[in-house]
């Protein structure tokens, strides 16, 4: 039985309570139900009966001791108590907490999904860098955050579609145009320029598919290193994104929307709201009427676009597909544009709580000997993913950069995630799984299976680590779903590992498998389906961080 299973038995027994006038109280939004801290309180603890107190007119304690009977009551429930000022303290049967090991088995990869978010369209935006250079380190913790909490989000139910947004015209990419041919021509880089050994490759590739670029006037010669380079830049974006795990369903060019007029469609939209003016030739959009610190202006005097403008005209595009919420990842130091873009959803008409999220990263430092590394192979002074993969590799960056809340400044140490020891987080989980491959792969070479699910008898597993393990597995929808929710993957890192170190204390206690000469029995059957199921959940949290889980190391 899960924490979700025993909610929805505590919400029959309000519900009972209620239509036969125990109490008189509203439904709650939600019941909690939690691990209590000390086993003597039971194998779970609701206050739900504090939240109903109020609607009941009573005290809490007085709604505990009226449903406790009502839960007791439920099938396998060996007893429910009112507590302390109103918690319910509950008890399951053995075979009820044991029957978790069959379910999970039995539900495989589907294990920790929930509909918690069902029926929510979601837009993903990140990592989004024009392609003037390599994904550097910073952008690497948003390829891991970001697809790691688009698989969690999918997880808990909602639909979402993965977007990375590019220009591949401006002033960035006039910059990095002007340094392919810097470099082509054997010139010094440019002053505003970008240097490192990628614009001495990408120059050599472009003469390579275009050998007359050089000899062309200076206009064309431009243009074909503007569209060869950005082509081959981006393509190599792509191929190291894909080779760390990351995998967008929309890659989405500006151009696009100067193409299709959706900077004059998003305009007109604010302007038939009444939130734009003019002042000064310009025009403007009112934001500070939603909490900005100064109003914004959407076309200037020269009457060009500005960003903001086309950040308008995205948003509105994003809208149009038909996705309920747009989440946008952006670094540390875009963390002024989170105002703006509110008041600018809201002059929309769009509630900026609900139709738009942006979550800020901080600052990736890569240390080795104790000392931040610096320098890039071939990107000089910029750090990039690939840089991060090939001192640590996929598994041991995807883990770590998950790991971490997204809001601190992490420092990913090379000597420890390249270490084979449990201090290593990433070789901790993962050791695990192989120890459960290994069991269950030692008892297939003996010839003993788990059997079906009739040969299993979930009352068998009443061992006190036995009970320790299955609690931990009941949590993983609840963790997987809070993860999604509150957008914090490193959730499911930390219950890995506390998971790993559960299974370390049940294996040490309980033997799996039989000693020579002993004949496997009952228990030896359920104590497979237990670490079956132990194995399917570190796999299935593993895969949600998109990190392998090995069968042998």
């Amino acid at each position: 039985m899960t924490p979700a299973d025993l909610a929805a038995v505590i919400s029959d027994g309000i519900h009972t309570a209620i239509q036969s006038g125990r109490i008189a109280a509203q439904m709650p939004e939600e019941i909690r139900v939690e691990r209590p801290r000390h086993r003597g309180h039971g194998d779970y603890s609701t206050n739900v009966a504090l939240h109903l107190a109020k609607s009941a007119g009573l005290p809490a304690r007085a709604v505990a001791e009226a449903l406790a009977p009502l839960v007791s009551a439920a099938p396998g429930v060996a007893k429910a108590e009112a507590a302390g000022p109103g918690f319910l303290n509950i008890t399951l049967e053995t075979a009820a907490i044991g029957a978790l090991a069959r379910d999970i088995v039995l539900a495989g990869d589907t294990y920790g999904h929930t509909d918690r978010l069902g029926g929510l369209r979601i837009n993903l935006e990140f990592v989004s860098a024009n392609p003037t250079g390599p994904v550097h380190i910073g952008g690497a913790r948003w390829a891991v955050v970001g697809d790691v909490l688009a698989r969690l989000l999918e997880a808990a139910g909602a639909d979402v579609s993965r977007e990375y947004y590019f220009n591949d015209a401006g002033v960035q990419i006039d910059r990095f145009v002007r340094s392919l041919l810097a470099a082509a021509h054997g010139s010094p880089v440019p002053e505003d320029g970008y240097s490192g050994a990628y614009i001495e490759e990408i120059a050599a590739a472009v003469l390579r598919r275009r050998p007359d670029a050089l000899d062309l006037p200076a206009t064309e010669s431009f243009a074909v290193f503007r569209a060869v380079g950005t082509e081959l830049m981006f393509d190599e974006i792509k191929t190291s994104l894909d080779a760390f795990g990351t995998r967008f369903d929309t890659y989405f060019n500006e151009k696009v929307l100067h193409d299709q007029g959706d900077l004059d469609t998003a305009v007109s939209r604010l302007r038939d709201g009444g939130h734009v003016f003019e002042h000064e030739g310009a025009i403007w959009l009112r934001t500070t009427d939603f909490g900005d610190d100064k109003d914004r202006v959407l076309v200037k005097s020269d009457g060009t676009w500005t960003y903001f403008t086309a950040d308008c005209a995205y948003y509105l595009n994003k809208r149009s597909r038909g996705f309920d919420r747009v989440v946008i990842m952006l670094g540390a130091d875009h963390a002024g544009y989170v105002g703006r873009m509110r008041a600018m959803a809201a002059c929309f008409g769009d509630d900026p709580d609900r139709h738009l999220e942006i979550l800020i990263g901080q600052l990736v430092n890569l240390v080795k000997d104790g000392t931040p590394v610096r320098m890039s192979k071939r990107a000089g002074t910029v750090l990039t993913l690939d840089d991060l993969t090939e001192a640590v590799g996929v598994d041991a960056a995807r883990y770590a950069l998950a790991r971490a809340s997204v809001d601190a400044m992490i420092d990913l140490d090379i000597d420890l995630l390249t270490r084979q020891s449990n201090d290593n987080p990433v070789h901790y989980v993962q050791y695990a799984h192989t120890r459960l491959c290994s069991v269950l792969r030692r008892a297939e070479e003996a010839g003993l299976g788990r059997g079906g699910p009739e040969d299993f008898d979930p009352a068998l597993l009443s061992h006190e680590r036995e009970a320790d393990l299955l609690g931990t597995l009941a949590e993983f929808p609840q963790v997987v779903a809070t993860a999604a929710t509150l957008r914090e993957p490193h959730r499911v890192a930390y219950y890995l590992e506390a998971l790993a170190g559960t299974y370390h204390r049940f294996y040490d206690a309980c033997r799996v498998l039989p000693r020579a000469g002993e004949a496997p029995d009952d228990l030896t059957r359920a104590r497979l389906w237990l670490t079956d199921a132990s194995r399917l959940v570190l796999r299935n949290g593993l895969r949600l961080l998109g990190v392998s889980a090995p069968e042998r190391m």
